[in-house]
């Protein structure tokens, strides 16, 4: 089987208090990927999502500015250059409290779907 080129990602609307830009390269909706989601995600300064509790690993690899990350028991900064691992089933909530903002990736297994998410409510 030969190489699948993906030509453009498909924006995805983004949860949180400020417009946050998610670009879904292979996944639910721009592949049809059930296995694995890899977005790019770009998040201003200031933004801060709901809690959740996903049905999904998430790899996360920052490439500029600082994602916020709290947990049950605590919260850890994840700058340039760093990754994290949130494990399915644990709670957590994202935020960039920096003045720059961030620009991450983001590798969920299996693929993210809002229905898998489980947002905590508002």
């Amino acid at each position: 089987m030969p190489p699948t080129l993906i030509e453009r990602p498909t924006r995805i609307e983004a949860a949180g208090n400020k417009p946050k830009i998610i670009d879904e390269f292979v996944g639910r909706v721009n592949s049809g990927e059930p296995r694995i989601s890899v977005a790019r995600m770009q998040s201003p300064s200031g933004w801060q999502e709901p809690g959740q509790r996903p049905q999904f690993n998430e790899i996360t690899l920052v490439l500029k500015g600082s994602l916020r990350v709290e947990y049950e028991g605590g919260a850890l900064v994840v700058s340039a250059g760093q990754a994290v691992v949130t494990h399915q089933g644990e709670w957590v909530r994202y935020s960039t409290p920096g003045v720059e903002g961030a620009e991450y990736v983001a590798i969920c297994l299996p693929a993210f779907s809002p229905e898998t998410v489980q947002r905590d409510e508002e």
